[in-house]
């Protein structure tokens, strides 16, 4: 039971509001709530107001309650700090709980407190680095801090009484204790997760990013501790001091687990270390699926141990496999979206077959066919424009830079007309 309000615009555009005692029913066929009307206390610009504060405070007397009314003659005035305060009480200062508590029960709910324990038993740690990784989780989530700035400042403004004898130095040891044991955490969070969600854990996606700095010089290699930052090729195409950053994420895209690897590591040559990091998580039925960087006759070996499997694209271009024995084998498309046409393909018998699945995009087709002819009709204009009919090889190399410069994925080449000298350009095979 509830006051309801409505609302009725009359024709000169004034709008008139009802007050009314209703409950919910819900209906008998449709099985959806409706509301019931017990009572209509009339519009609100014509409702006695005391008659509504009896009423109030009726029900009240029943429950065990006392109304004050604000507004009524024989109230005191709530407005003052004398009523419900004692004269000789004061409000020094306040701290925020219900943020912090729930970061807190949340951070216990997935295991974490009991993980942080666990290690800093086993490795004889103190158990205020739990606290203190606590308080900066809690600082990230409310108001992002230095660490510094949380034990110094953040921590007087929040209530974590298990936080108050901490140290700086505590803070630091404890990222040193998180960045050792990012496995354990990791994992920890990960089956949690996954059982909090029923996730199905039959596809593990992989790929890896690069994070740049402004640095001139890279980190020393003969320190093993400190030698992430070294001098790479960026997925941006720049050249400077880096690291590797590599994810694998679930088809919901849940992360299972990080890695920070040294900037100079090539994307092919961490499979193996990711494989077997994976390995003890008995997530070995999991489809391991990566782009073509990661594609290597040793990364596909290392891939299909003990009956893994694994999906990883392929530049057709340049496996001669691809072009001898998957292009030549003929077979209709399977047509699964506008923009997506596939096909399976075999190649060789037994166990040790291949399986190939050839995509097909008649809409990126249709572009890059447009595209190359726009290409080819720009380099004949250049070349009829060229004053000696007699093209040089260097003048025919800018050309042919040109003509990659727009990013098509096939070759152009200079072949000469059999009536003169002049070079022609023509598409590759």
């Amino acid at each position: 039971m509830y006051l309801r309000t409505t609302k009725r615009k009359n024709k000169d555009g004034s709008v008139v509001e009802y007050y009314q005692l209703a409950h919910n029913e819900r209906h008998p066929v449709t099985r959806k709530p409706v509301a019931k009307i017990i009572y209509n206390f009339g519009r609100t610009d014509q409702l006695d107001r005391e008659q509504l504060v009896r009423l109030c405070r009726s029900i009240a007397r029943v429950c065990g309650l006392t109304v004050v009314d604000p507004y009524g003659a024989d109230q005191p005035d709530i407005g003052s700090a004398d009523t419900y305060l004692a004269p000789d009480l004061k409000i020094e200062g306040t701290v925020t709980y219900g943020t912090v508590l729930a970061i807190e029960t949340l951070r216990d709910s997935i295991g974490l407190r009991k993980t942080f324990g666990d290690i800093a038993i086993a490795n004889n740690l103190p158990q205020k680095y739990e606290r203190a990784l606590l308080a900066m989780t809690a600082n990230r989530l409310c108001m992002p801090e230095s660490k510094l700035g949380v034990w110094d400042r953040w921590l007087e403004t929040v209530y974590l009484p298990s936080c108050c004898d901490l140290k700086l130095r505590h803070m630091y040891e404890a990222m040193d204790m998180l960045y050792q044991h990012a496995a354990a955490v990791e994992e920890t969070v990960f089956f949690h997760t996954a059982n909090l969600f029923n996730l199905e854990v039959d596809l593990i996606f992989y790929d890896t990013t690069t994070a740049s700095f402004t640095t001139d010089c890279e980190d020393d290699p003969a320190d093993a501790d400190v030698s992430l930052r070294q001098f790479g090729h960026s997925k941006e195409g720049t050249w400077s001091t880096q690291v590797m950053v590599a994810l694998t994420v679930t088809r919901e895209g849940i992360p299972v687990r990080s890695w920070v690897l040294p900037g100079n590591t090539s994307d092919v040559s961490t499979v193996e270390q990711v494989r077997a990091d994976l390995r003890g998580w008995n997530l070995g039925r999991a489809l391991f699926v990566a782009d073509s960087g990661m594609n290597s006759e040793d990364n596909r070996s290392e891939l299909a141990r003990a009956c893994g499997k694994y999906l990883l694209a392929c530049r057709m271009a340049s496996v001669a496999e691809i072009k001898r024995d998957v292009l030549s084998k003929r077979g209709r498309f399977t047509e699964f979206m506008d923009n997506l046409h596939a096909k399976e393909v075999l190649v060789g018998d037994g166990e040790r077959r291949k399986r190939y699945i050839l995509c097909y995009n008649p809409k990126e087709a249709e572009r890059q066919s447009r595209h190359r002819e726009e290409v080819v009709a720009h380099l004949e204009r250049e070349l009829a424009s060229h004053t000696d009919c007699k093209a040089t090889k260097q003048w025919a190399a800018v050309q042919s830079l040109f003509a990659h410069h727009q990013g098509r994925p096939d070759p152009y080449r200079p072949r000469c007309c059999p009536r003169c000298s002049q070079v022609r350009w023509e598409m590759g095979a």
